[in-house]
Parts: C-alpha cells; sequence; structure tokens
C-alpha cells in the first residue's frame, strides 16, 4: 500500500481531555487529543467498555510516546482498544497486519513506473512507515509476534522514542513527527507460542524487546462487562427472557476459558466467539445448531465430551448424544 496524503493537523495535539470523562472510570489524569477529526480517525463504537490499566498504559504512550505493546489471548480487544482511545482523543490511526506477505518493500516502499511528458520514468513512492513516521499517527503493528525477522529488523530502528527511519535506496534519513506513536498487539510475550494455540508467532529479539517501554496484558472481560458487550451489540439480548440466554452462554464461554488454562482443552470461546454465537442464534433460533456451527465444530473430536460436559452444567441438557460420554 503506498499513500501520498499529507494529514493536515498541527504538530502536537491541541486539546486536554480528562481521562475520567471520556474512558468512564475514576482518575484524576488529563490526556491531549486534537480538536480536529480527519478520515484516518477511526469511528467511535458507544459500547466499548475499557479496561482501566490497559487504558492507562495506551494513555500513556499517547501522552507521553512511549512505545506500548499489548498482549493478550485472540478476542480480548487489543488491537480495537488502542483504536478505540485513538477514536475518543481524534488521533489518526493505521494497524498493519504483520502476517507473512508483509514485506520489507509494502513497509518502506517502492520505485513504480508512471508517465511525465508523454515519457515512462521511475518514481520511488513511499510505504507505510515512512509515511506514517512523518505525520500525526498511531501506527499499530497487530500480530506482532508474527513479523518475518526481515520486517522486524526494519521496525527495529523506530523503536527509539527519537529513531529516524533511513531510506537507503533514497540516500534519505526520515525524523519522527513530534505526534507520531507506535504500538504493537501481541498474543505471546516475545517467547514464542508455548501453548500450541499461535502457530506462525516466533521468538521475538529480546534486543527488541527492550526498546518497548510499557508492555500490558489484556485479560478477558468479567460476566457483567461481557453481557453488557454483547447485549449492546444485539439489542434482542436485553429482553428479560434472553438475558437468562445470553448469562448462560458466557458462563459457558468461561467454562472453556479455564478448561483452556488448565489444559484440559485445547480451544477457547473468546468474546468475539459469543458474539458470533448470539448473532447465529437469531438466524437459526436453535441454541445447539448455533453453538455448533460457531464453536463445537472447531474443537477437537476428542475433545468434544468435554465441552458437551460444560454445555450441560450451563444449560441443564445434553449436546447430541454422540458428544455425550455417558452414552459411549
Amino acid at each position: 500500500m503506498i499513500v501520498d496524503q499529507k494529514i493536515d493537523l498541527p504538530n502536537k495535539a491541541d486539546v486536554k481531555l480528562k481521562v475520567a470523562d471520556i474512558f468512564g472510570f475514576a482518575s484524576d489524569l488529563t490526556v491531549s487529543g486534537y480538536k480536529d477529526k480527519t478520515q484516518w480517525v477511526p469511528e467511535i463504537d458507544k459500547s466499548y467498555i475499557f479496561d482501566p490499566e490497559t487504558t492507562l498504559a495506551i494513555l500513556a504512550g499517547f501522552e507521553h510516546n512511549r512505545r506500548v505493546m499489548v498482549q493478550g489471548f485472540h478476542g480480548t480487544g487489543k488491537s480495537t482498544h488502542i483504536e478505540q482511545i485513538a477514536a475518543r482523543l481524534n488521533w489518526p490511526c493505521l494497524r498493519i497486519n504483520l502476517d507473512s506477505h508483509i514485506s520489507r518493500i509494502d513497509l518502506l516502499g517502492k520505485d513504480v513506473i508512471k508517465l511525465k511528458d508523454n515519457k515512462q520514468i521511475t518514481d520511488f513512492k513511499e510505504g507505510l512507515l515512512p509515511w506514517s513516521i512523518q505525520n500525526p499517527v498511531a501506527l499499530v503493528f497487530d500480530e506482532y509476534d508474527a513479523g518475518r525477522p526481515d520486517v522486524m529488523f526494519v521496525i527495529q530502528r523506530i523503536l527509539e522514542v527519537e529513531g529516524k527511519l533511513t531510506l537507503l535506496d533514497q540516500n534519505k534519513v526520515l525524523s519522527p513527527h513530534p505526534s507520531f506513536r507506535l504500538f504493537a498487539t501481541t498474543n505471546t510475550v516475545g517467547l514464542g507460542d508455548i501453548t500450541g494455540l499461535y502457530h506462525g508467532t516466533q521468538q521475538i529479539n529480546q534486543g527488541q524487546m527492550d526498546r518497548w517501554h510499557i508492555l500490558t496484558t489484556l485479560n478477558y472481560l468479567s460476566e457483567k462487562q461481557e453481557f453488557n458487550v454483547v447485549a449492546s451489540k444485539i439489542k434482542s439480548f436485553k429482553s428479560a427472557k434472553n438475558k437468562k440466554l445470553l448469562t448462560e452462554m458466557i458462563q459457558l464461554a468461561n467454562l472453556t476459558r479455564e478448561g483452556f488454562a488448565n489444559g484440559d482443552i485445547s480451544t477457547l470461546m473468546s468474546p468475539r466467539t459469543v458474539i458470533s454465537w448470539a448473532e447465529n442464534w437469531m438466524i437459526f433460533q436453535d441454541i445447539k445448531k448455533s453453538f455448533s456451527m460457531t464453536f463445537l465444530n472447531k474443537c477437537d473430536d476428542t475433545e468434544k465430551p468435554i465441552i458437551a460436559e460444560y454445555y450441560q452444567r450451563c444449560f441443564g441438557e445434553d449436546l447430541e448424544e454422540s458428544y455425550n460420554p455417558d452414552t459411549k
């Protein structure tokens, strides 16, 4: 992706905002933000619930130019957490998923052929990294522990607060914009995948890990918070009848998380899975069928009896007989 557009904002954030008023938890702190909004600012999700500790860590990144890494299991809302803070600060935000297809060229830029005065010429177009570093942008590297080694060494150049980016092909050295900020999200803590759950992740160079100033862990929401999130997205679950159903669904999700933590099962239900289950229930109006299609069919056959037991504990009825260990 090549970006030419310059973001027209003041060099430094131009308004002060009270953390308690914006993020919904007690705090005497204030944080800087922008008065004006650009197309690069994420849309506000009014139903989003902020974890206080994670929010303060991310806000420290925005306010004090700290490099912040957010670690946690899938579906906890790590990237969304950063985006929703940026949305409330009117801070332009760009997410890059560091999958195996992202290359040095994607980040740094490349030569392109274009017509000028009816002649073909070669022109260098900056990539996402040079563009971001020269603008008041919060750059978020998603799946940071899945990045290719050659790409990671490119990123290492800018991890220092005053880190300049050298474009060797262009004989240029770029200085970061005063309001450039850098964040990352990971499923692991840079030590590789010890659970077997996140294939493709790898160990991160410890010299690079040392350059991240703040590491915070985002855990799953409490049952009450998760209920509020799902109910805010699917309004029909606010009815008295469906409240009980959603409570049982979240209880089942928590059992899978405990089972995963104890090593009993290798797959867990994230809040994202619960939302998908609720959406599928709206379609099929069948709790068993929607559960199977959303989660059970993704599980190992040897673990399905355990999950069937979780289901029975929450809903008071068995799943299909083939998953019931007492019928085998």
